[in-house]
């Protein structure tokens, strides 16, 4: 299943998501379910003090589809789980019970294969999922010093930071730019919002 993080580091909300997502990610609490966890970081704290070097409108306006379709509010933390539940992201007892929730619906296999061709990651996915196949490279790990804004003074810790998202439709495979760093390559199969299937990959 897929975790999705909205979280900035302009918002003194979102430290303590930023560790759960890690313990998440960490200690897989949920029985029976592999939880594949993706941090991307919105850009309308940006303005207000700290520029979050992470941040994308892309993440912005892909919160903003899950508040209009699935109903609610877009705040910082905010956890979208399955795209089919958002959760107030630093609430470890809503986060556990949406993620138990989401392992008791049935989820479709799926396989993703990629290799580094320099700055490239040439992806495959395989799998009978019938569906929009997204397709994210993540930092496996990030880290920043913030001198501004709410966090100021405080070194901030990241785990599986979204640099690149795309959608990939009907097609199966791809090149993705990818950081000379430990990367994630996430790949996920959509029928609207709900996350039908999940799976990650680990590029040392």
């Amino acid at each position: 299943m897929l975790a999705e993080l909205f979280t900035s580091e302009g918002c003194s909300s979102c430290p303590p998501a930023d560790q759960l997502l890690a313990a998440l990610d960490r200690t897989q609490p949920v029985a029976g379910a592999r939880v594949i966890v993706l941090s991307e970081h919105v850009d309308y704290w940006d303005r207000l003090g700290w520029r979050d070097p992470f941040s994308s409108p892309l993440f912005t306006a892909r919160q903003e589809r899950y508040a209009r379709l699935i109903g609610g509010e877009v705040y910082t933390p905010q956890m979208a789980v399955d795209g089919c539940e958002l959760v107030l992201g630093n609430d470890a007892a809503a986060v556990q019970k949406a993620i138990a929730r989401a392992a008791r619906k049935p989820k479709a296999a799926l396989t993703v294969v990629a290799k580094r061709d320099g700055r490239e990651a040439l992806v495959s996915v395989s799998g009978d999922v019938g569906g929009d196949l997204w397709l994210a490279v993540a930092d496996e790990t990030a880290r920043s010093s913030v001198t501004k804004g709410e966090n100021a003074g405080r070194a901030l810790a990241h785990v599986a930071v979204v640099r690149t998202m795309v959608k990939a439709g009907k097609q199966r495979s791809a090149r993705l730019p990818i950081a000379p760093e430990a990367s994630r390559v996430i790949a996920f199969v959509t029928d609207g919002t709900i996350v039908k299937a999940a799976a990650m990959v680990l590029l040392p």
